[in-house]
């Protein structure tokens, strides 16, 4: 029997060091060839590493949430044959002993004297289940509640002392015969600092003082560090414009209802997206990516539409590539797939890369105003806040209206605010007049 060890790949795309957020395989197990050992993230995608050989896992070579080089020594397996870090000593010689398993983070309460790190347990030893944290309990809380309408019981010197404390004492438990407050219920009350609930019945409500630690890791990880460097590096500037969306939902609502069924229905998105291509045409400057570190702002003829996607694992950028070349059901199918993948994990680093400006919109959810962060090294971002119906003032008449907000922020060292404003300014007149969107 030999040992084989795997070190970690070059991904390629000049990647020198990966994060690895998910181990597939533990010490003992048995792996097959092209069997996947772990998963690791890039500044793009999540990549599966698969073992090249068949064998036995003998020691994993680091913890989830640790950034790895290329060529690190990855895991080591124990093969038929030689492999290729040695051969393992006969049975009759004693052999050396197995190396340990990584250790791995775990988050300590607070307070608590457990160790920072414990060593990671065999595959086939369950680790032991630590019990959720209690509330918790008020002292005094185990004698029973008197009834809503009873009076408490205390002698006078302990009315005083409640009065004086400011405690109510409808709320506090009696340790004494027949429910009767005493000095020491009083003393425990306000040592817990217990105040009176704000509902009439009488309830006593337990603290809760639990704490959870959360690693920031894997996407996690990868958000904030991009969201860190995005505000630390480019100075932000956000335009807020009120759009009347009236006849654009108008103009959604007949399209759907004679092609929906045979193209699939539309979102505002795709009709969003038309526009943006159409403005760009004539604001190439906003259609770019900056990289400051060369000094050099490159200007793109095709429109790559970053779409921003919430999925369980945080936020991410799939993009509709060539979104001029889309028409509004080939965006919207787009899209779909794109939100798809991204939300199953299937997203390629090709669909999550080479964005020139990004939309980001929270739906339903989407608010007055917000302040969306650039995607660097974009210099551009179109946030979507929500379509409210409202009243305005129409040719001296007061209508409804569909009205909707566009928060769009901006890369002042590349674009100037009255760009910024022009380029807002002609998606209104777009979207406020859809017809416009379809005429070259």
């Amino acid at each position: 029997m030999g040992i084989h060890t795997i070190k970690m790949p070059d991904i390629g795309e000049g990647i020198a060091e990966v994060e690895l957020v998910a181990w597939r395989v533990q010490p003992g197990e048995v792996v097959a060839e092209d069997q996947v050992l772990a998963d690791v993230m890039t500044d793009k995608a999540t990549v599966e590493i698969p073992s090249p050989v068949q064998g036995t896992v003998l020691a994993l070579g680091g913890a989830v949430g640790e950034v790895m080089a290329v060529g690190a020594e990855l895991i080591r397996l124990e093969v038929a044959g030689a492999g290729n870090a040695g051969t393992k000593p006969p049975a009759s010689t004693p052999a050396p002993a197995k190396a340990a398993p990584p250790v791995v983070a775990q988050a300590v309460p607070a307070g608590s004297t457990k160790p920072a790190v414990e060593p990671a347990l065999p595959s086939k030893v369950a680790p032991e289940k630590t019990p959720a944290p209690q509330p918790l309990q008020l002292q005094g809380a185990a004698h029973a509640l008197r009834q809503p309408g009873d009076k408490p019981i205390a002698s006078p010197a302990v009315r005083r002392q409640a009065w004086e404390l400011g405690i109510e004492l409808k709320y506090v438990a009696g340790s004494g015969a027949a429910g009767r407050i005493l000095h020491e219920d009083l003393q425990a009350y306000a040592a817990h600092g217990a105040t009176a609930p704000a509902s009439a019945g009488g309830l006593q409500y337990a603290e809760r003082n639990d704490e959870v630690a959360v690693p920031v890791i894997g996407l996690r990880r990868k958000i904030a560090q991009k969201m860190q460097d995005s505000k630390r590096r480019i100075p932000h500037f956000t335009y807020v414009e009120e759009i009347d969306v009236t006849e654009l939902e108008a103009l959604r609502t007949k399209l759907n209802a004679r092609w929906g069924a045979q193209r699939g229905r539309l979102t505002p998105l795709p009709l969003l997206m038309r526009a943006v291509v159409l403005a760009l045409r004539d604001f190439p400057q906003i259609n770019a990516r900056f990289d400051d570190d060369a000094g050099v702002v490159t200007r793109y003829g095709a429109v790559h539409l970053g779409i921003a996607t919430q999925t369980e694992g945080g936020l991410m950028v799939p993009v509709v590539r060539h979104a001029e070349a889309r028409d509004l059901w080939a965006s919207a199918s787009e899209i779909t797939r794109l939100a798809e993948a991204a939300r199953s994990g299937k997203a390629t680093r090709e669909e999550l890369s080479g964005s020139t400006i990004t939309i980001t919109s929270l739906g339903a959810l989407g608010g007055i105003v917000s302040t969306p962060v650039i995607n660097a090294p974009e210099v551009a971002i179109v946030g979507v806040n929500r379509i409210v119906l409202r009243p305005m003032i129409v040719a001296g008449a007061v209508v409804a209206r569909q009205m909707m907000n566009l928060s769009s922020s901006f890369d002042h060292r590349v674009v100037d605010g009255l760009h910024a404003a022009e380029f807002v300014q002609t998606l209104r007149g777009l979207l406020e007049c859809p017809a416009t969107l379809f005429v070259e």
